[in-house]
């Protein structure tokens, strides 16, 4: 019989994740056996927790999801250049008793756009939300050789950190009332899966538009629903939820899973 090893999830609320179901999927496809196991865990016992579970031995990797994503980026390790640049974490892992800390967010996000066929290049981007989800495919997206990226936010504050911490990068805009025709358009607001999503007044999109929520439901979110009557390129987070627990899989591993055939698996449950 093979090592099992031991996996998780961290975060709170964590009854929704998907995660488990991914990742056991993950390793039946490739004869890994490993327990991958959801962990509730409040705030105050966030530090004492991770540090208990890598004393296993048998101890591999976490994912840590909301809220504890930023209160990751402070454990003592090696932090990846992207993690440290977005002060956020998803993947933990423990090689050789030290921990190794990256965000595969961005990149799951880049994965899933680019398997429906959208190229980034010169495009026009729309960010709603300026909090955590939407920082966390930003940097990726600014890298990216877009065009420009406009920050719709509620309050000013966010938005204008986010302005200046990637103007370097790219141009970006706080204003949804120019003449600037979107090519896509991101909801990284809590709003789009939580509670009702306001339309968006006084923007502007190209007719082939992709509208994209990073947020992910067996059934339609508020934004999506939104934007299907905007759009008919309509897509929720839950491939880029696929694609991030790959590339989380992939450093633990080296390999890198069939991700396309568990997000068949998914789509066959909706």
């Amino acid at each position: 019989m093979s090592k099992l090893y031991k996996l998780g999830v961290i975060g709170n609320p964590i009854e929704h994740s998907m995660s488990p179901f991914i990742h056991s999927r993950f390793a039946r496809h490739e004869n890994i056996s490993l327990e991958y196991l959801p962990y509730k865990i409040n705030e105050p016992d966030f530090n004492k927790f991770v540090k208990e579970f890598f004393s296993d031995k048998y101890a591999k990797g976490l994912n840590v999801t909301l809220p504890y994503k930023k209160k990751a980026a402070e454990i003592n390790g090696d932090i990846s250049k992207e993690a440290k640049y977005i002060n956020a974490v998803n993947t933990i892992t423990n090689y050789k008793n030290k921990l190794y800390l990256a965000s595969t967010d961005g990149v799951g996000f880049i994965d899933d756009i680019n398997s429906k066929k959208f190229d980034l290049e010169n495009k026009k981007i729309l960010i709603i939300g300026a909090g955590a989800a939407s920082e966390s495919v930003l940097y990726k997206v600014a890298n990216s050789k877009v065009n420009a990226i406009t920050i719709l936010n509620r309050t000013a504050e966010k938005s204008e950190m986010l302005q200046r911490k990637y103007s370097s990068i790219v141009p970006i805009s706080l204003d949804v009332s120019s003449d600037c025709e979107f090519d896509l358009i991101i909801n990284g607001s809590s709003a789009g899966l939580t509670g009702k999503f306001n339309p968006i007044d006084n923007f502007k999109f190209n007719s082939d538009a992709f509208f994209y929520d990073l947020n992910y439901s067996l059934t339609s979110t508020p934004f999506c629903k939104w934007a299907m009557t905007q759009s008919s390129n309509v897509h929720d987070g839950m491939g880029m939820l696929v694609y991030q627990a790959a590339h989380s899989f992939k450093i633990w591993f080296g390999l890198f899973p069939d991700a396309k055939k568990v997000i068949k698996d998914i789509e066959d449950m909706r």
